[in-house]
């Protein structure tokens, strides 16, 4: 059916004489305009990478310091200092050896020119070696809150000088700073001081002369290897971090390692299913657009004026991870012009631009109309596909050497590969509804985390998700960069398809239907029955992990972060503070805690972890459970403990963290083939508690006092211990928290639900320690 629409384009024929093709007026026009918006992306690309290449400076600059130049050559003055007088003389020489006479004027001109260049670079090195010294400095981060030193303040407008005008996205790459590495004995000091609440006096001892004949043995010499690393790598980490820690992963992507983010909380704008994908998809395509022209702002800290790296935006689009037998590598490509759409079992190739322009939001959902209203069936062996993608990686790896690297299976996955994103529109209704909230969210987060296992793409590096009753959502792979980066592409997404595309009074998108847009193609397989039996076995284990999550996503509505902060304390320390508390009730004991920071105030970072169980935080929970405490007591604690966890995330931000730095002695460990008792011991710790915060990064877009509906619903991920939780919190406006827990039904220990219910009465009693004590003192 949808073949013989993409048959008219063309025609050939076989003759004696070799093969006769004949191309349509419209496929010519196709060709040629498909040419001309290929040019027109390198020509913007070649620009941006002019602009990008002389920041902080512009190009302009270079003819007002050429200018400048000559103007003080002409007026009988040397700026050069007699380098001008020696270009001179050497293009004299030069002349003369060729044989050529070139008058004074000209050689002054020349001169002029090449001096003004000269100076026009030194200038730009000079900035950006300033900024990057200045942008060392971070000193500003451990203020007091609310204060600013007038050295702070200077500081301030010194980077600023040095900031240049209009920055583009990826301006600052070369002016960030590279990550520091801490030294031995402070990450051995802080390691210990992260642990003694969490074990037993003996086993602390055991870990303690561990730790110091490592920080006097072993540890000085792999640290020397780590320097040298540091000198000639762009970042020490995050090579090593993407290489190990994701690609070299044999489990499962899904649940493991990939994460979702959902769609607004109560807003549903439309019920039609292939109007929402049509506005999503196209604001998806205007965030690609924009991204590819780099006109995306860099994300800035303190006000406008610390940059953070940008370098994980460049695999957004056009990304897959391909699986290997050892590792998995990432695939990107420049630009893709399609995207892969799945639906009941089949695979769609469907182009993003008609007549050299990008397709409207009424003709992408004309085309994912059609194929919705497609009746053909799936072939043998395609329905359950990517099933391959979420189950093991090396049955996977083999599959796909054996049986997809010729013909047309090779044709239809590179197709898929080499799309821009993939698409599946879902045959479920999900989403947030009042009759039943908790099972409504739930089910809407189990389905974004894993779905059915075989109809979502995991190796894509997102597959975006049209549910049949409108509700969108994303499923995220890890590797190629880290949550707030697709965060923030969903931001967008949400807030162009809310505010500024819209649709018909009908629920339909916007605009007319266009009959000459090509019928979106059926990918076609030829998928033996070998490969069917590997699928089906992927399939049976994807399943049997999927059904073991334990997933249970609730919005907090009794205060939220405006509160938190009227009690003059971090909303991310509160929140930190009342999962301990949850968990200690949850668990009666305490658990090495993750919370993810980040490290992209230098070149390339990416996480850090925040050790968020401290003795301080254990004192807190303990003063919190124990009747005899004082409220007076249990806010002092709180304070304490509270300003113990900044001051952990602002080392972890600052490149002083722990756990990277010992993951990276670590490898140099096994490089060198040595072994380390100390190292094997810390990184085989599990992490019972792994939380994370969703950054809420363009709050332009959202008017929360115009409309206090249009909020987010934040996003989640798997457990990471087979017996602990995994928690994931979004702070959104002033008066609302959404929670995402995971944990597992096979371990006894664990209830997401039973969590919940501490996490939600952790908050409010802590929030009452505040209400209480201002009572107290009335």
């Amino acid at each position: 059916m949808a073949e013989a629409h993409q048959a008219v384009a063309f025609q050939f024929t076989v003759t004696p004489d070799g093969i006769d093709l004949r191309l349509s007026h419209e496929a010519l026009k196709q060709i040629y305009l498909s040419g001309l918006h290929s040019w027109k992306k390198k020509f913007i690309r070649f620009k941006n990478g002019i602009i990008t290449g002389v920041y902080p400076a512009s190009p302009s600059s270079w003819l007002i310091v050429v200018v400048g130049v000559m103007s003080t050559m002409y007026a009988k003055i040397d700026p050069s200092l007699g380098i001008i007088a020696k270009i001179n003389r050497t293009l004299d020489t030069t002349a003369q050896g060729c044989g050529h006479c070139m008058s004074s004027q000209t050689k002054n001109v020349v001169s002029g020119i090449l001096f003004g260049t000269g100076l026009w670079v030194a200038l730009i090195v000079t900035m950006r070696y300033s900024l990057k010294v200045l942008l060392s400095y971070h000193g500003w981060m451990f203020a007091q809150h609310g204060k600013m030193s007038r050295a702070t303040k200077i500081w301030m407008s010194v980077v600023k000088i040095f900031s240049g005008r209009k920055p583009m996205l990826y301006s600052f790459q070369t002016s960030l700073p590279r990550l520091p590495v801490p030294a031995v004995r402070d990450t051995v000091n802080r390691y210990l001081e992260s642990v003694k609440p969490l074990m037993k006096e003996s086993d602390f001892k055991r870990m303690t002369v561990l730790a110091e004949d490592f920080a006097v043995s072993l540890g000085p010499k792999l640290q020397w290897y780590l320097k040298l690393k540091s000198w000639w790598a762009t970042n020490y980490v995050s090579d090593w971090w993407e290489a190990y820690v994701y690609l070299r992963g044999r489990g499962p992507l899904m649940v493991n390692s990939n994460y979702y983010a959902m769609d607004l909380l109560y807003v549903l704008p439309t019920q039609i299913q292939a109007a929402r994908a049509g506005n999503a998809i196209h604001a998806i395509l205007l965030y690609r657009r924009r991204l590819d022209r780099e006109e995306i702002k860099p994300i800035f800290l303190l006000g406008s004026t610390v940059p953070l790296c940008s370098a994980q935006w460049e695999r957004m689009f056009n990304t897959s991870r391909i699986p290997g037998e050892e590792t998995d590598t990432i695939q990107h490509i420049r630009d893709s012009k399609h995207i892969v759409v799945f639906h009941e079992g089949r695979y769609f190739k469907v182009w993003l631009y008609h007549d050299g322009r990008l397709l409207t939001p009424r003709e992408i959902e004309q085309q994912m109309q059609r194929i919705l209203d497609d009746p053909s069936e799936p072939q043998p062996g395609e329905a359950k596909l990517a099933a391959l993608t979420a189950g093991e990686r090396v049955p996977w790896a083999k599959c796909r050497q054996a049986y997809f690297g010729r013909g047309k299976n090779k044709q239809s996955l590179d197709a898929v590969e080499k799309a821009a994103f993939f698409v599946t529109l879902d045959e479920t209704e999900q989403g947030y509804r009042k009759e039943d909230p908790d099972a409504s969210m739930d089910s809407y987060a189990k389905s974004l985390l894993h779905g059915r296992c075989f109809d979502r793409w995991f190796d894509k590096s997102f597959t975006f998700i049209v549910f049949k009753n409108g509700k969108i959502g994303m499923n995220a792979e890890h590797s190629w960069a880290d949550a707030p980066i697709v965060a923030h592409l969903w931001e967008y997404v949400l807030a162009m398809d809310s505010f500024h595309l819209g649709y018909a009074e009908d629920g339909h998108c916007k605009g007319d239907p266009n009959p000459n847009i090509p019928y979106p193609t059926r990918l076609q397989w030829d998928i033996p029955e070998e490969c069917q039996e590997v699928i089906e076995t992927s399939l049976n284990s994807a399943n049997i992990l999927a059904n073991d999550v334990d997933f249970h996503s609730f919005p907090f509505h009794t205060f939220g972060k405006g509160l938190i902060k009227k009690c003059r304390t971090s909303p991310d320390a509160f929140v930190q503070l009342a999962l301990q508390l949850a968990h200690y009730q949850d668990m009666g004991k305490f658990c090495l805690t993750y919370e993810a920071s980040m490290t992209r105030l230098f070149r390339e970072g990416r996480t850090e972890t925040v050790r968020s169980c401290t003795a301080e935080s254990c004192n807190f929970v303990l003063a919190m459970v124990d009747p005899t405490q004082t409220v007076e007591q249990r806010l002092r604690l709180f304070q304490i403990a509270s300003e113990k966890h900044q001051h952990l995330y602002r080392l972890a931000m600052t490149g002083s963290g722990i756990d990277r730095h010992l993951f990276c002695l670590y490898v140099v460990s096994k490089y060198l083939a040595v072994d380390s008792p100390f190292l094997k011991e810390v990184l085989s710790e599990p992490w019972r508690l792994s939380t994370s915060q969703t950054p809420q990064q363009q709050v332009e877009l959202f008017d929360l006092e115009r409309n206090p509906e249009y909020v987010s619903s934040g996003g989640g991920f798997g457990p990471v211990a087979d017996d602990g939780y995994g928690v994931s919190y979004i702070l959104v406006g002033e008066n609302l928290i959404s929670f995402h827990i995971s944990s597992k039904f096979s371990s006894p220990e664990t209830d997401s639900h039973r969590f919940g219910k501490h996490l939600k009465q952790a908050m409010t009693d802590i929030i009452s320690l505040f209400g209480s004590s201002a009572n107290s003192r009335k």
